[in-house]
């Protein structure tokens, strides 16, 4: 197993707000913090008693592990202009495969199962991560460094973090976005979201204990024609809405689960 004790952060957004924080707290040291973004950077590394950088060629060597904490979009770029091999490299993202890593002797995969925003505090001993590498040192070598982290660590290959990465869009971004059309047509009729939040808080809590197919409730679920038919009509000025409201309704009548 390697030993960890160093780390440069490739990124300076919410992931690596996030985690660069904990592996400070839990004992490691941040060398340098990396961002295209001059002031992100500054910001970050002067939090985490770094030093920052906005251009690849001024990225040392110096770091046990290089964890990049990027948009999916620009890790092919960013990992292409590291101009060495020889040290561990790995990335956080859940849909990214870990091949993408392979012009390095030691890489892997670190991502944690989250959404995270800067402002907002998370509790990263219970984020659960998903780890991933070249080799079985390597593996166990993240497996240790996750579990400095979190109380809830797990080898996961590729397409299984594939699949948890979809399974998430739908519970998480998917969900968020309801939100989002719910606090719309409140608003459109001088209603305050805030009168949901106890009603999405119990569906969160039901869902921790029970499977969510045996808890789904509404007009769907009791096929309850005249309901269904009324909201889609006060939907009528909203094309987007009613095709949603149809489609998510038929498929839970359906049962296509």
């Amino acid at each position: 197993m390697r030993t960890i004790k160093t780390i440069t952060l490739l990124g300076a957004g919410n992931v690596a707000n996030h985690l660069g924080k904990a592996l400070l707290n839990n004992g490691f040291s941040i060398n340098q913090v990396y961002s295209k973004s001059i002031d992100n950077t500054y910001i970050l590394a002067s939090e985490l008693n770094a030093m920052p950088c906005d251009d690849t060629k001024f990225l040392t060597n110096e770091s046990d592990l290089y964890l990049v904490c990027i948009k999916d979009d620009f890790i092919e770029e960013i990992v292409n202009q590291l101009l060495f091999t020889n040290k561990m490299v790995a990335h956080t993202s859940g849909s990214v495969a870990m091949d993408i890593l392979s012009k390095f002797d030691n890489y892997g995969i670190l991502y944690p199962l989250q959404t995270f925003s800067k402002d907002k505090e998370v509790t990263i001993s219970d984020v659960p991560f998903c780890i991933e590498a070249n080799n079985a040192t390597n593996e166990q070598t993240l497996l240790e460094l996750g579990k400095k982290l979190s109380n809830s660590v797990h080898k996961i290959n590729s397409e299984q973090r594939k699949t948890i990465h979809l399974a998430a869009v739908f519970a998480c971004n998917f969900s968020n976005h309801m939100y989002a059309i719910a606090e719309n047509i409140l608003t459109q009729n001088n209603l305050d979201f805030s009168l949901l939040k106890p009603l999405i808080l119990e569906t969160a809590k039901k869902v921790q204990n029970n499977t969510p197919s045996t808890i789904q409730t509404g007009p769907a679920i009791r096929n309850d024609d005249d309901v269904i038919k009324n909201q889609l009509e006060m939907l009528a000025d909203s094309k987007d809405y009613q095709d949603i409201y149809k489609l998510i309704t038929d498929n839970i009548i359906d049962g296509k689960l």
